[in-house]
């Protein structure tokens, strides 16, 4: 297999990399991104069986969309003018833009995650792999999708919060209805490792200002038994804040915050103080062990943040 990675900062593939497409990208003036494909990374006719193109790219915009656009057409050129015509083309993009705009909320709005998936389906790709969608509506949107669930992810942070598995046994803490049925299933994939109590949650949204309220915590007592708050994505860290404060108040011992996708658009101070560790993944952005933002090097503060690589996870 070869592989075009878009995004340099993002290696899915560990130290045994496939043979990589090499390219020049840049924006042009007016806007539009470019790109340019050493040809000669398509000389070599060496590809294992499955005959397999994969690019990878973490998509953060439309113009990392439109990057990807263009690259598509003109690998697609290139294999054209090499005579590799059964070569298959792969998609790998960890964190699926705009997967929360997956109904329409207010009028006047768009349905946002079908004008993403829409573009993704032009492209016709043999497949596309996405790790932990917001909802099932992103692959069902998709075509050939692949998704990566976060049960290994959410794994190595356990393993990495108690190694010895004798360690006291937290609680799976579901913080929505939303997440209910995806927080069932981790438990049990989780059961083999340590079994583990699931403790469900709720709150409310105004779909008009966003605000988020009445927090509730479907449990007497937390009987000062650690809590891991599982989650997709977080971005300002509201919901995990409020719901951190009510989990103090039903009596719960360390806290801790594993979302796949770490926007953290507010930084990390608060959710530092609310938490004793927040794990996420290197999907969106990478966060190493001294990450600090320009805000946060201001405070002279750095996050209590651990990046687990998605290519443990895939």
């Amino acid at each position: 297999m070869k592989y075009l990675n878009l995004d340099r900062d993002f290696n899915p593939f560990g130290t045994h990399s496939p043979q990589q497409i090499t390219f020049e990208s840049f924006t042009f003036k007016g806007g539009e991104p470019h790109i340019k494909l050493d040809v000669n990374s398509f000389l070599s006719r060496h590809l294992d069986y499955d005959k397999i193109i994969t690019i990878t790219h973490r998509i953060n915009s439309f113009n990392d969309l439109g990057l990807l656009v263009v690259a598509v057409d003109a690998v697609r050129k290139e294999l054209l003018r090499t005579r590799m015509y059964d070569i298959k083309l792969e998609l790998l993009i960890p964190y699926f833009p705009a997967a929360r705009q997956d109904r329409l909320m207010i009028q006047g709005e768009p349905l946002t995650v079908k004008v993403y998936t829409d573009i993704i389906n032009s492209l016709k790709f043999s497949r596309v792999t996405i790790i932990d969608p917001h909802s099932e509506v992103t692959p069902a949107l998709l075509d050939n999708v692949q998704v990566v669930d976060n049960h290994k992810f959410v794994l190595n942070v356990l393993k990495d919060i108690y190694p010895q598995r004798e360690a006291p046994t937290p609680i799976l803490i579901s913080p929505d209805a939303g997440s209910n049925k995806k927080i069932g299933s981790l438990a049990k994939y989780l059961s083999e490792y340590n079994v583990m109590d699931v403790v469900k949650c709720d709150k409310t949204r105004d779909i008009r200002t966003g605000e988020i309220t009445n927090f509730e915590v479907y449990s007497d007592s937390l009987n000062g038994r650690d809590c891991i708050i599982v989650d997709d994505i977080c971005d300002g860290g509201g919901t995990f804040l409020g719901l951190g404060t009510r989990l103090k108040e039903k009596g719960c011992g360390k806290l801790y915050l594993v979302v796949t996708h770490g926007i953290f658009s507010q930084g990390f101070k608060n959710l530092n103080e609310m938490f004793e560790m927040v794990y996420t993944t290197d999907s969106i952005k990478n966060y190493g062990p001294n990450y600090a933002s320009d805000h946060m090097h201001h405070l002279g503060f750095l996050p209590k943040v651990k990046e687990i690589k998605t290519r443990n996870i895939l």
